[in-house]
């Protein structure tokens, strides 16, 4: 098959591009970064290097394609990231209607059921909404749980507090690693759609289950996951220089995580089968990343 990702070589997007170049399919790998040209070449990858905000660049990169996968990169420089993604999925389904592209995959959120209440993620709302309205496609929507990578973002917090401060992580929530997703992704981009949505999960934990690995790995056995206020979450996230908008974003994101509506939706439609990669597998990774 001929293959399109709008993913870069991002955690998802590299291993998915590896395994579906060894599965024998010609892959084009879409990336903002001119830096990413030489990397996607020696994978054995077509690269196309342009903008996601730039229909025409788009319309070109899909062109002759049997199937796409289409990613939302987060970027949060900009002043309203909903809309960012509103817009560059109006582009990505213009762009799919033109080219009469058949198979289409999508990485939304889970949470994207819902539309309000749940932060960044109502933009994958918005990307859902846009693209179920273009006509004669086969469309597979992936809903991917928390992802294990994000717990990275803790690693300074940990080596400056020596805990995890959050809102959320008193009952279990569902977690994925990038490895399942790629998974996933490269299973549904190479079959017809089964169903319209699918979740995509490793593993569920609490945050302390979550402390208690990641501080086995880095040799803090009683790392502690505190969980205190909404507003002392987005105070502390403004306090080390995060915009005002976007701690509103993340703090309203994970509030909805910890009462629930982020899950309920994931809790009636649970896949079958969870991923291979465990949080102890991701532990390790977490350990090499937090004494660089």
């Amino acid at each position: 098959m001929k293959i399109t990702l709008t993913s870069s070589l991002g955690n998802i997007g590299k291993p998915l591009t590896k395994q579906l170049i060894n599965d024998g399919h010609e892959v084009t790998v879409i990336s903002h970064s001119t830096d990413r040209k030489n990397e996607i070449e020696k994978l054995g990858a077509k690269p196309k290097i342009g903008s996601l905000e730039d229909l025409d660049f788009l319309m070109s990169a899909f062109k002759n394609t049997d199937a796409v996968f289409l990613l939302n990169p987060p970027d949060y420089s900009k002043s309203d990231i909903r809309e960012y993604y509103r817009l560059t999925n109006a582009n990505y389904a213009e762009a799919v209607k033109k080219n009469k592209i058949q198979r289409v995959v999508q990485l939304s959120s889970f949470g994207a059921h819902l539309n309000f209440g749940t932060g960044p993620i109502l933009g994958s709302h918005f990307a859902e909404e846009i693209i179920k309205q273009v006509p004669n496609i086969d469309l597979t929507i992936l809903r991917p749980t928390y992802f294990y990578y994000n717990l990275c973002n803790y690693i300074d917090m940990i080596k400056y507090t020596g805990q995890i401060i959050a809102n959320y992580g008193q009952t279990k929530f569902p977690l994925v690693s990038s490895k399942d997703i790629a998974n996933a992704v490269a299973e549904e981009l190479t079959t017809t759609k089964s169903k319209l949505f699918r979740y995509v999960v490793s593993s569920e934990h609490t945050g302390q289950e979550i402390a208690t690995a990641l501080g086995k790995g880095i040799g803090k056995t009683d790392l502690e996951w505190k969980i205190v206020s909404d507003e002392e979450v987005k105070k502390g996230m403004e306090q080390n220089g995060i915009p005002s908008n976007i701690a509103n974003l993340f703090t309203e994101m994970y509030a909805s995580l910890a009462n629930g509506k982020l899950t309920e939706n994931y809790e009636n439609n649970k896949p079958i089968k969870m991923g291979t990669v465990t949080l102890e597998d991701f532990a390790i990774d977490f350990a090499e990343m937090y004494i660089k």
